[in-house]
């Protein structure tokens, strides 16, 4: 089933021509279009299903700062500034609060790690409390289990995934941009190795700026151009029960389940890092590039089915601009509930929560998410497509940092001063036979 999502209406009219032309109305599309309607650009973003209907409805909801690589550290912080200024700026509900967010955990090992990455943080000026096992024990009471440690980041937050992305582009209409649903982008149109227009399904956008925020598709769409950008998904489930009346925390780790509420009276489970990966061609053309970080992972990753190459998100095919496209065959990515996923993260749950257990369940969904091989997101230019810019490969993480992705994204199409540095982020730093750094945390 898709997650609960915000629905709303798009423009009525394709415009001829635009300042800037957004692929993609997940979080970070949606974003992005609306820093840049703020600059006073004319924007249009285009999205091929509905606006968040993809990953940016199907994840946690976490936008956190604890145990983020230092490379995405920076842009964490400032997301989270963001999400509040957001809110007060446009007068649209995505459900952020600063609840805190915290873990616990009884292997000595994993807690040395955070204690590791709590005194990186506070040279960053991040806080982060290291939890006695007698504190962590009295915070996550509802388990009923005594615990060696923990860590609580007070600063740490969620936000509604059903609502965020929504919200982004209704604000993005505020301000005179423009939103497109059902309406996917075939490619682009370029003179002298510069873009000068998309090519849609329902008609051509003159323009001299493309943001590509595809998500698990950018790949696809990158190949279209000859540019080589190295990207797999994996397939993650979660399920949601009603929890009205069950006291637990907003948000909450161990290694055996997490929790996150989501609106009232409702949580989200998942097993954190657990997925599915469904070959493609795709992956096979990257999966030397994949070793490491797949290897550090190996525990929590399963072999997939067939729903990668029946959803067509990985092809290798090149497509016409004037006939529909695989994009158009499948307009939102709704891939099959890992099932044994979802019953190993109800028996979880119920073993450390027993509260839990009688809990109904209100449903069930999974999502791709889409990954770089050193598990850090590209933002920045393509050097051999004047005008494209490239924001994808967020690799689980896109939703919390979202707003920060799409302020650093519009800094770099207005050449003004970027709000983090964007040296990390870098496609060009996938070249080929190059080694890359996998995220620490």
């Amino acid at each position: 089933m898709p997650a609960p999502l915000r629905l709303i209406a798009g423009s009525p009219d394709l415009p001829a021509e635009a300042d800037a032309v957004v692929i993609g109305a997940g979080i970070v599309g949606s974003f992005a279009a609306y820093y840049l309607a703020r600059q006073g650009l004319k924007v249009a973003l285009l999205e091929k299903g509905v606006v968040g209907g993809e990953q940016s409805s199907r994840n946690w909801g976490w936008c956190r700062q604890q145990n983020r690589d230092f490379r995405e550290l920076p842009l964490s912080t400032q997301s989270l500034d963001l999400w509040e200024q957001f809110s007060r700026d446009s007068g649209e509900d995505t459900g952020f609060r600063r609840c805190g967010l915290f873990y616990v955990s009884n292997d000595e090992a994993e807690l040395a790690t955070w204690a590791r990455w709590g005194e990186f943080a506070r040279t960053l000026g991040v806080t982060s409390h290291m939890l006695s096992g007698q504190d962590a024990t009295d915070r996550a009471a509802f388990t009923g289990e005594s615990w060696r440690g923990g860590v609580f980041s007070p600063s740490d937050g969620i936000a509604n995934p059903g609502l965020a992305a929504p919200a982004a582009a209704k604000a993005l209409m505020k301000l005179g941009g423009t939103v497109h649903q059902g309406c996917a982008a075939r490619g682009l149109e370029t003179s002298g190795g510069a873009v000068t227009a998309v090519v849609t399904e329902k008609g051509v956008i003159r323009t001299k700026l493309v943001i590509m925020a595809g998500g698990a598709w950018a790949s696809s769409f990158c190949n279209q151009l000859g540019v080589r950008f190295p990207q797999a998904t994996v397939r993650q489930s979660i399920v949601a029960v009603a929890t009205d009346g069950i006291a637990l925390p907003d948000a909450f780790y161990s290694r055996s389940f997490s929790i996150t509420r989501r609106g009232e009276g409702c949580h989200v489970l998942a097993i954190s890092g657990r997925a599915r990966i469904d070959p493609t061609l795709q992956f096979l053309r990257f999966h030397r590039e994949f070793v490491p970080m797949f290897g550090r992972r190996w525990r929590s990753l399963w072999p997939g089915g067939l729903q990668g190459l029946r959803s067509g998100h990985e092809t290798l095919s090149r497509w016409a601009l004037d006939r529909p496209t695989p994009m158009e065959a499948m307009r939102i990515l709704d891939p099959k509930v890992d099932e044994g996923a979802v019953r190993l993260t109800r028996i979880r749950a119920a073993e450390l929560a027993p509260a839990i257990a009688p809990a109904a369940t209100l449903g069930s969904w999974a999502g791709f998410v889409d990954s770089t091989p050193d598990g850090v997101p590209t933002i920045g230019e393509v050097d051999s497509v004047g005008g494209l810019i490239v924001a994808a490969g967020f690799s689980g993480h896109g939703f919390g940092i979202g707003p920060g992705a799409g302020r650093l994204i519009c800094d770099i199409a207005t050449g003004a001063p970027p709000i983090v540095d964007p040296g990390p982020y870098r496609l060009a730093r996938f070249g080929r036979g190059g080694r890359v750094q996998v995220a620490e945390f």
